[in-house]
């Protein structure tokens, strides 16, 4: 089994929000055929704690977009590890120590990783560069 069409377009724009707020080290993982309660798991970094809750916020402002709301938050208050649910996706920004440290890739390195869309695979500072420019 792999992930719904709905799923990969939730965790695409969940990437790309992420990308948008200069989140790093993102990743998309394709875990339902691991996992029965969700198919795809958004992995991003932030290198402090405003910019994690920046990065949450950016997702959820865009994921709202599309008509999806988290069904359940955690972690906001520390803002060292925030996960969103959302249950066909589950999005966790990460501060960038914690990102290294739990390497969730590696724990789940039996599932698939997906493409990240265009706009997330640009490096940061050419993202910086280029909003500053416009």
């Amino acid at each position: 089994m792999t992930a719904s069409a709905r799923s990969i377009e939730l965790a695409e724009a969940a990437a790309s929000a992420a990308a948008d707020k200069l989140a790093t080290h993102l990743a998309i993982l394709d875990v339902s055929d691991q996992l029965v309660i969700t198919d795809c798991f958004v992995l991003a970094a932030a290198p402090n704690d405003r910019q994690v809750k920046s990065v949450v916020d950016g997702v959820e402002e865009r994921l709202l977009t599309l008509g999806a709301k988290p069904v359940r938050r955690e972690g906001e208050r520390d803002g060292r590890w925030v996960l969103l649910d959302y249950v066909d996706i589950v999005v966790h920004v990460q501060h960038s120590e914690e990102r290294t440290y739990y390497a969730l890739e590696r724990l789940w390195k039996d599932c698939p990783t997906l493409p990240l869309p265009a706009d997330a695979q640009t490096p940061p500072s050419s993202r910086a560069a280029r909003e500053s420019s416009a």
